[in-house]
């Protein structure tokens, strides 16, 4: 069976490695093309890109996947399935191509959190699992009957980062299965059915990502760790926006305004929420490195 992989980044990584490792003729990769980042610009490619190049497989990175020169090189390849993590929406010429069709790994327990961020919402959202699900994609994204699910438990101080490694080492595992059930023609798919209203995972934008410290605390530290490692969290201190990487809250009678804080200006740096207290352990200040708090303090005259 010849397949046809599509990712970009890391997340699809763990996928692309256990199907080129289990054997299977991955007859191309498909992924973003280059582009420049940081201060000198440089061009980056992808970490799909990188790793299919170190294994020699053939890599195709079209600017538009309409593109009729695309297209007609993806036919060449003559893939029997194609298999989509963490990649771009495809239209239906392009999904609706191999004989077996074409699979999805999405981050989350579909219906639950279809759309661009389901690792982000989920924990913003206080859940204390998620998951893993494979579908064949159709028309309305991340709609497709499910093939299989795996759930994985979410502790209370994991953050968005932690449940991305997980989810990806889960998220290759039941690729692999889905691959090898859709190769013996052993699956039964089931459709999407919501038990009750829905929950979304819309791309987020950067003025979601600053705290309102007029929200319930345990709101604002579930948002701090949804959002971490990236995009992060922030909040502004001396009019300069100070990023939130990791913190812990306190429930009690804060005592204070709302967004007011306390610190010794060595050890511990708190701001108050509507019902407690949100204490920094990892920042980012404006134009500084990320650092300990007590470290940040000791540079900084509060």
């Amino acid at each position: 069976m010849k397949i046809v992989f599509m990712g970009t980044p890391d997340f699809a990584v763990a996928s692309l490695t256990a199907l080129y490792e289990a054997g299977y003729d991955i007859a191309g990769v498909v992924t973003a093309a280059d582009k420049p980042a940081g201060r000198g610009q440089k061009l980056q490619e992808s970490a799909v890109k990188k790793y299919a190049a170190e294994k020699g497989l053939k890599v195709l990175q079209p600017l538009k996947l309409k593109d009729p020169e695309f297209i007609e090189e993806l036919k060449a390849l003559n893939a029997d399935l194609q298999v989509v993590v963490a990649f771009r929406m495809l239209p239906e010429m392009v999904w609706n191509m191999p004989s077996k069709g074409t699979i999805n790994l999405h981050a989350s327990l579909l219906p639950d959190y279809r759309g661009a961020a389901p690792i982000n919402h989920a924990i913003i959202n206080g859940e204390t699992e998620s998951g893993v699900t494979t579908f064949f994609l159709k028309h309305e994204i991340d709609t497709g009957d499910v093939i299989f699910s795996a759930k994985v438990d979410i502790a209370e101080d994991d953050t968005a980062g932690d449940l991305h490694d997980h989810l990806m080492a889960t998220g290759a595992e039941l690729l692999l299965k889905t691959v090898k059930a859709i190769a013996d023609d052993n699956y039964q798919e089931q459709p999407q059915i919501a038990a009750e209203e829905l929950k979304h995972a819309p791309k987020i934008f950067k003025e979601f990502c600053k705290i309102d410290w007029n929200q319930p605390v345990k709101k604002v530290y579930n948002l701090i760790r949804g959002l971490s490692p990236y995009p992060t969290a922030f909040t502004e201190l001396n009019e300069k926006t100070i990023k939130v990487f990791k913190a812990a809250y306190e429930e009690t009678e804060p005592g204070i305004a709302a967004g007011g804080f306390l610190t010794d200006g060595k050890t511990f740096l708190k701001f108050a929420a509507k019902d407690g207290f949100i204490q920094l352990l990892d920042v980012q200040y404006e134009g500084k490195k990320r650092m300990l708090v007590d470290e940040f303090l000791r540079g900084m005259r509060l």
